[in-house]
C-alpha cells in the first residue's frame, strides 16, 4: 500500500488551504489537501515538509505538526494510506506551483462533494469535535429536550436524538421546538436512524448497523451528517462505502445495558479504528475523561450517554 501525507495547513483565521489537482491527472478538477507519496526510508513528517516546499513553496515547522486522521483508501487497484498531519506554521506565501488553483476556506464553507473521495474522511476529521452525545432513551422527550439544551449550553455541538419510545409526531415537534438552539449555537443534530425527518428538516442522521445492510448509497447530501452504529470491520467498511461521514464502534468495554456483549478493549478498536476509511468515535463503557485514551487509539473522540447528558 503506497503511503502518502497530506497537509491541512491552518492559518489564523482558522482557514485551511485547499488545492485543485491539474488537468491531465487522476481527479482532475476536483480539490484536496496539498502532499504526495513518502520516499524510500522518508519519516510523514519529512515528506510533508518536502512536498510543501516543491507544491506551494513554503517552509513548514515540524514543531507545530498535529496528527489527524490515516485514511486507508483505494481507486480501483491503487491502494494507499492517506496520512493527515495539520501544520500552523510556515515561512513563505502559498502559491500553486504544482496544483491548477489553490483556495484558503473555513472548514464550514468547503462542500466535501468538491473534494477527492480520499481527502473527504480529512475534512470530517477536522470538523467534527471530540464528544458525541446521546440522549437517553429512558427519558422523557421534554427532559430529552432540556438536556440537549443543557449540552448546547456547555459547549456540546455534535448531538444525537435518540427516544425510541415517543411516536414519531412527538418526536418530530420536539425536535423542531429545539432547532433555533441548535442554529444560535452552531451546532449539529443527528436523528437515530429518522432519515425522512432528517432529510426534511436539514439534519443529520445516525444509521443502525441493519439500516447500513439495507442501504445502497448515501442517503442525505453531503451537507448534512451521516454517521452509522459500527461493532466490526466488516460494518465499518460498510459505513465508508456509503459515504457516511463517521462512525461509532462499540462496545468499547463492558457495559451494563449490554452484558452479554464482548468488550472490543482498546487495542482491538486501535485496530479497526486504523484500519476504517472514516473518523471513529469509540462507545460503550466510556466516557469524557476517555477521550486522550480514544484519541491515542485511532479514535475520533469519545461517543456516550450518561456521561454527556
Amino acid at each position: 500500500m503506497m503511503h502518502v501525507v497530506a497537509g491541512v495547513l491552518v492559518d489564523g483565521a482558522g482557514r485551511i488551504l485547499i488545492a485543485q489537482r491539474p488537468p491531465g491527472k487522476h481527479l482532475a478538477g476536483m480539490w484536496e489537501f496539498p502532499g504526495g507519496k513518502l520516499e524510500p526510508g522518508e519519516s510523514p513528517d519529512s515528506a510533508l515538509v518536502r512536498e510543501l516546499d516543491e507544491e506551494l513553496g513554503i517552509a513548514v515547522e515540524p514543531l507545530s505538526f498535529e496528527p489527524l486522521i490515516r485514511v486507508p483508501w483505494s481507486y480501483g487497484e491503487k491502494g494507499m494510506c492517506l496520512e493527515a498531519i495539520v501544520a500552523r506554521a510556515w515561512r513563505g506565501e502559498p502559491a500553486a506551483l504544482d496544483a491548477a488553483a489553490i483556495d484558503w476556506r473555513l472548514p464550514a464553507d468547503i462542500d466535501p462533494a468538491m473534494l477527492a473521495p480520499a481527502d473527504r474522511p480529512i475534512l470530517a476529521a477536522l470538523k467534527l469535535p471530540e464528544h458525541y452525545p446521546i440522549t437517553p432513551s429512558d427519558v422523557s422527550v421534554e427532559e430529552a429536550c432540556t438536556r440537549v439544551r443543557v449540552a448546547l449550553a456547555r459547549g456540546e455541538r455534535l448531538l444525537q436524538w435518540r427516544v425510541p419510545h415517543a411516536s414519531l409526531a412527538t418526536s418530530r415537534e420536539a425536535i423542531a421546538s429545539l432547532l433555533p438552539d441548535i442554529e444560535r449555537f452552531g451546532a449539529s443534530l443527528l436523528l437515530n436512524r429518522d432519515i425522512d425527518t432528517a432529510r426534511t428538516l436539514g439534519l443529520g442522521v445516525h444509521l443502525s448497523s441493519d439500516q447500513l445492510r439495507g442501504l445502497r448509497e448515501r442517503p442525505l447530501p453531503w451537507t448534512q451528517w451521516v454517521g452509522a452504529s459500527c461493532h466490526d470491520a466488516d460494518e465499518l467498511a460498510l459505513a465508508s462505502s456509503l459515504g457516511c461521514d463517521f462512525a461509532t464502534l462499540s462496545p468499547v468495554m463492558p457495559t451494563a445495558s449490554h452484558p452479554g456483549a464482548e468488550p472490543l478493549g482498546w487495542p482491538r478498536f486501535a485496530r479497526l479504528a486504523e484500519a476504517a476509511s472514516l473518523p471513529v468515535f469509540a462507545l460503550g463503557g466510556v466516557g469524557p475523561s476517555d477521550v486522550f485514551d480514544a484519541r491515542m487509539h485511532a479514535g475520533q473522540g469519545i461517543a456516550g450517554i450518561r456521561g454527556f447528558l
